[in-house]
């Protein structure tokens, strides 16, 4: 199968989670056909946006930062991530993130279940 970006959709994603601002998503694949999984899709944060707090039951997240930098909430502890990181979220753990940065933050974004 090929996905090419004009048949990849798009939502924009007000106070996502309960976050400040409007996330951009770019679903790479439709959830229905993740295996495994039930999302793979660019998100772009712009300055000041950003992801609430959630919690992971029975499946992993893999934040897969590409552009800018941030801060993650990682089970209640604030840590700064960047471009070239990655941040993992296993099952029964919390996180939120956030663009304090001065560019969009732009990531990939992959929930698989356990």
């Amino acid at each position: 199968m090929i996905i090419k970006p004009a048949d990849m959709t798009h939502e924009s994603a007000h106070n996502m989670r309960g976050g400040p601002g409007t996330v951009e998503i770019r679903h790479l694949v439709p959830r229905e056909k993740v295996p495994h999984g039930r999302l793979m899709a660019e998100m772009t944060l712009p300055v000041g946006a950003g992801i609430g707090d959630h919690e992971h039951k029975n499946e992993t997240e893999y934040y897969i930062l590409t552009e800018g930098e941030g801060v993650v909430v990682d089970n209640g502890v604030e840590v700064p991530v960047k471009a070239g990181e990655v941040v993992v979220t296993p099952d029964g753990n919390s996180h939120s993130i956030r663009n304090t940065g001065s560019v969009p933050l732009k990531m990939y974004a992959v929930i698989l279940f356990d």
